[in-house]
């Protein structure tokens, strides 16, 4: 055991991100290998991530990126990039002909539904009883809360507490 595991309150915000950005890089590499096992190479890991983020809805280009956190990308070559390999279909919109409105492709939602099966499967074999569950449950709570109050930090300044 590290003396982090042995004392939490040695543990900083810091070290926090850091495992973060490790375990979103773990899990873009977990993309990668579905990517490949799929047979599929017009896309990437991090663009993958966008396409969830899009989901079912129609996004502006601003919505989107308020949506989603996207380590090491540049959010609009990815969506040049997913528009031109057919995932994304981009539209101006009707109120504001300035503003693009984004929304899936139905190649999008069939590599997406294929990626949810696998992570599904792999999420029923990985979580084994309530405890686990339960644990998860508790990560994404604190996690959430970490992000409003990083997000309220950087709207509001200095403490956002």
């Amino acid at each position: 055991m590290s003396s982090v595991e042995n004392d939490i309150g040695t543990v900083t915000h810091l070290e926090i991100a850091r495992v973060i950005e490790r375990a979103h890089r773990r899990f873009l590499d977990l993309l990668r290998m579905e990517l490949t096992r799929l047979g599929i190479d017009d896309i990437s890991p991090s663009q993958v991530m966008l396409l969830f983020t899009i989901g079912n809805d129609e996004l502006s280009v601003r919505d989107l990126l308020e949506r989603g956190h996207y380590l090491g990308s540049n959010a609009s070559y990815n969506l040049k990039q997913l528009v031109d390999s057919g995932y994304v279909d981009r539209s101006a919109s009707l109120r504001d002909r300035r503003s693009a409105r984004l929304r899936l492709t139905e190649k999008a939602v069939k590599l997406c539904d294929a990626i949810r099966t696998v992570h599904d499967n792999f999420h029923r074999q990985t979580v084994r009883d309530e405890s686990e569950t339960r644990d998860l449950s508790i990560a994404y709570n604190v996690l959430r809360r970490l992000e409003l109050l990083w997000t309220g930090s950087l709207r509001y300044g200095g403490d956002a507490g």
